[in-house]
């Protein structure tokens, strides 16, 4: 049964649409916490007066991998345009998370704009409470953030499934040459078997090394 508690719905792009932005666009993060594989951020550009959304859209997080792999097609397709954007594991080292996840999003919108979308004259949606997007912007943008965005605004919902699903279909392509780390299942993140396939055969150049607890 539906629970709409955890429904998201188009408040936010009604208010934008209010305050005379025509497009929205939804901006969301997954991968932050693994220790191996890149940073992947989502995002989705969407019209502020649409009136639906992709029936079973939740954060992808509310979702079973079954589910988030269903909706991607219809997501990408009720999407004016979108696109997920990564910053790779030597970079995350080099730069740290917070500004990697920043040239993450960078490089989607980036993306959105050289194919001709508004970027400028849109309301880009952050998940959270901080802004961690500017820092990486040589021009200002519309930025709002909200937290719970993910599980409350339909555009945000949208964003993060495309990126948590471009992102776990990666690892689960980069397991087939590393197949020791299980990451077709644990997704690079710190699991026990991960940690013991570090433990017997090392790091590997997808490894976050500077994340990783010396013995």
């Amino acid at each position: 049964m539906p629970n709409p508690s955890k429904d998201p719905n188009l408040e936010f792009e009604a208010e934008a649409s209010r305050d005379g932005f025509a497009f929205i666009i939804g901006c969301d993060e997954v991968g932050r916490g693994a220790i191996a594989g890149p940073v992947a951020v989502g995002v989705v550009l969407q019209s502020t007066s649409i009136q639906r959304f992709p029936d079973g859209l939740r954060d992808s997080k509310l979702l079973s991998e079954k589910k988030r792999d269903a909706l991607a097609e219809p997501v990408a397709q009720w999407a004016v345009a979108s696109a997920v954007g990564y910053a790779e594991a030597a970079e995350i080292d080099e730069h740290g998370i917070t500004r990697m996840l920043a040239e993450a999003a960078r490089r989607a919108l980036l993306e959105l704009h050289s194919a001709g979308h508004p970027i400028s004259e849109s309301l880009i949606i952050l998940d959270g409470s901080h802004d961690w997007l500017s820092p990486a912007l040589k021009s200002p943008l519309q930025i709002r953030t909200q937290v719970k965005a993910d599980r409350d605004c339909a555009t945000v919902a949208a964003a993060s499934v495309l990126a948590k699903v471009s992102r776990d279909t990666l690892m689960r392509e980069l397991s087939v040459h590393n197949p020791s780390y299980a990451w077709e299942s644990n997704k690079g993140y710190g699991s026990s078997a991960h940690y013991l396939a570090i433990a017997e055969h090392g790091l590997t150049e997808q490894h976050r090394k500077s994340w990783i607890e010396k013995p």
